[in-house]
């Protein structure tokens, strides 16, 4: 089963813009990484969320030590508030299998 993330990221005031570029560049390079699934951004009135599905454990923990998630990060660090929020998810399927589950 793939594993699914939820990160949020919560931008400084006025730095919204610069995340966003930061996030946008970096996204069809992680989409090219091995077991990336889904790396999808979304935004609402107090940050991003990032939505990720990779498909082993061994996949997520490349794409941390990777060159494409640590430039990014680096190039974000003084513009958020805080930390990454980083949440590893497991699903727990109920209902319709296409519905219930990322």
């Amino acid at each position: 089963m793939s594993i699914t993330i939820v990160a949020t990221i919560s931008p400084k005031p006025g730095r919204a813009d610069a995340v966003r570029e930061a996030f946008t560049a970096a996204i069809p390079k992680v989409h090219e990484e091995p077991g990336c699934e889904l790396y999808a951004l979304h935004e609402d009135g107090y940050g991003f969320v990032m939505i990720e599905r990779w498909a082993t454990q061994d996949d997520v923990k490349a794409h941390g030590a990777g060159e494409t998630f640590n430039q990014l990060t680096q190039s974000v660090k003084e513009d958020l508030a805080e930390p990454l929020g980083v949440r590893l998810l497991q699903a727990v399927p109920a209902g319709d299998d296409a519905k219930g589950t990322l």
